[in-house]
């Protein structure tokens, strides 16, 4: 069988680019199958995770990211362009390779991926939830702009109804998209299981992710005002790229600096999960949430938000973990609290949390994958040819 993804590059240190860049390492390892990645950008640039030599990559050179740099005006014409571009290129390079399975990663091609008569099966895999899935970090909206998303929705959902099978992250996501009956839910998986394991004896509490209003960090900071009055002798770590300037003078305008600390993203941080007690999410929406599942598989148990999408597949709540109604601050820190004053619990829920963690190891994830892939092909009961 061969699979060919369609996504834009695989330079970049991102989120989706790790996911699809494990997953492809993990089909030419374990199975014969034949594995394509067709990109449109980067040209020249060598993938920032580790790519399997075996995994063929076709760069169309299209450059989208021309666009970055020009007028408003100038967007609109050149992206036309680039798109007739892409969809010729992309034609031929279907009609080259002749992939039984195309997954594309619902970006540009997703307008016109079922109009190429390539004999391949077509399908979509998206990584963030319908809610958020066109406005990643707006607070703020209006009319025109509702107007212009509610447009752009109804045109995708023609789109995806055309598709074999449509992939989500979680059940909570699947039940968003009740006009089609193509959903299916399979989770992102762990890389791999990590070794260290949290005593949940230290006063430390972690949180990690980016520095943007998505992650929530505001709230975390205003939650830990709550905390720290009742437990000062607590600390929260957090670790993160971005701009921290407005959440540090956050920081010390609520004369915190003593208890909270804002650090730069780190290269390990499964020693930062192993070195804490509590792990905490304060996202206000998520695509699926991997920081949690990667902070139960140390044994560590989370408090989070039940934010769109992802924690309330993964937190079972008051048996790994705690789940608090989204954007609510006062039972944040009420959550928090608890956790820190009942040690036995906690060391309970952190090894309950470590056992829910290894259903999304990586083999458990891909087999799901793997059986998706000869479903679409109509071979049910056949099993991936292992190596």
């Amino acid at each position: 069988m061969k699979i060919a993804y369609c996504t834009p590059s695989l330079y970049l240190a991102g989120g989706v680019e790790r996911v699809l860049t494990t997953k492809m390492n993990w089909l030419v390892e374990h199975t014969d199958m034949e594995v394509y990645v067709i990109l449109t950008d980067g040209a020249g640039k060598a993938p920032y995770y580790p790519l399997d030599p075996r995994v063929k990559v076709v760069q169309l050179g299209i450059d989208f990211e021309e666009l970055w740099h020009l007028s408003f005006l100038k967007k609109g014409l050149v992206y036309l362009k680039k798109q007739r571009q892409y969809k010729k290129a992309l034609k031929k390079a279907l009609f080259d390779i002749r992939p039984d399975i195309t997954d594309t990663l619902m970006r540009r091609e997703v307008n016109f991926i079922n109009d190429i008569k390539d004999g391949s099966k077509k399908i979509g895999e998206l990584h963030v939830n319908r809610k958020n899935y066109r406005n990643f970090e707006a607070n703020e909206t209006n009319f025109i702009k509702r107007f212009f998303e509610k447009y752009w929705m109804n045109q995708l959902l023609k789109k995806v109804k055309k598709l074999e099978r449509f992939i989500v992250l979680s059940e909570e996501d699947a039940r968003n998209w009740h006009e089609l009956d193509n959903v299916h839910v399979i989770s992102n998986p762990l890389p791999q299981l990590y070794s260290q394991r949290a005593s949940l004896d230290a006063k430390k509490v972690v949180a990690c992710g980016r520095y943007v209003y998505q992650k929530g960090f505001d709230l975390l900071i205003d939650a830990w005002k709550l905390v720290h009055a009742k437990h000062p002798d607590w600390q929260l770590d957090v670790y993160g790229k971005g701009e921290r300037e407005p959440y540090q003078k956050q920081v010390e305008q609520l004369n915190l600096t003593s208890s909270l600390h804002l650090n730069k993203e780190t290269t390990d941080i499964e020693s930062k999960y192993a070195e804490s007690s509590i792990f905490v999410l304060s996202s206000r929406f998520e695509g699926f949430g991997m920081v949690l599942i990667e902070a139960m598989n140390c044994g560590v148990p989370c408090v989070s938000f039940a934010c769109p999408c992802g924690p309330s597949d993964i937190i079972k709540d008051g048996v790994d973990g705690l789940l608090v109604e989204a954007g609510n601050v006062e039972q944040l820190a009420e959550k928090i609290c608890w956790m820190m004053e009942h040690e036995a619990e906690r060391k309970e829920m952190g090894s309950k949390a470590l056992a829910a963690s290894e259903r999304y190891s990586l083999s458990s994830i891909m087999n799901k994958w793997v059986e998706l892939f000869h479903l679409v092909q109509g071979n049910d009961g056949v099993s991936p040819s292992h190596r």
